[in-house]
């Protein structure tokens, strides 16, 4: 698939086949996250893979019974060890996460499967079903699968909408 055929592609699935994914497409997904850009190339992102039903249904369950989250075949806790903050004011974990994660939800898309970020959630809870230490920063959980749906096409405001040259033109 080429690139641009998987960013059109990709969108935030919320309806999975019950069918696991193969160690291997895991795997792979996985590598492309590892080899997202990092900020002073600190890499400080820690993936917590979790493919157990039960423990799917209870991070569903902290995601505000997001119940469709237990339905997809792996759930990743994208985690931080890092709580550097950039010049800019901006958290390193924030911004290498999202990211990290994206390559994810592309290499996802591009293997035939779909993902769907997801932003709500008690990071306690999650903390506590999958036994995240203290200081280890819960950034995103991505659910990931083999849709049972389809793409629908996104309402996206036109190019000229969203960028000027040299200065704010907007």
């Amino acid at each position: 698939m080429e690139l641009i055929e998987a960013i059109r592609s990709r969108y935030s699935c919320r309806n999975y086949l019950e069918k696991a994914v193969e160690t291997e497409k895991i795997e792979q997904i996985m590598d492309a996250a590892r080899l997202a850009p990092s900020a002073k190339n600190f890499q400080d992102w820690r993936f917590v893979i979790v493919t157990d039903s039960n423990d799917r249904v209870k991070l569903a369950q902290a995601a505000n019974n997001q119940m469709f989250i237990a339905k997809a075949a792996v759930i990743i806790a994208a985690c931080s060890v890092c709580e550097e903050i950039l010049r800019c004011g901006q958290k390193i974990s924030s911004i290498d996460l999202s990211i990290a994660i994206e390559h994810i939800a592309l290499r996802a898309t591009d293997l035939g499967l779909a993902s769907c970020w997801i932003g709500s959630f008690y990071p306690d809870k999650v903390r506590s079903i999958l036994e995240i230490p203290e200081g280890v920063e819960i950034v995103e959980l991505l659910a990931v699968g083999y849709p049972a749906d389809s793409r629908k096409e996104p309402k996206r405001l036109a190019l000229e909408n969203i960028r000027c040259y040299d200065k704010w033109q907007f």
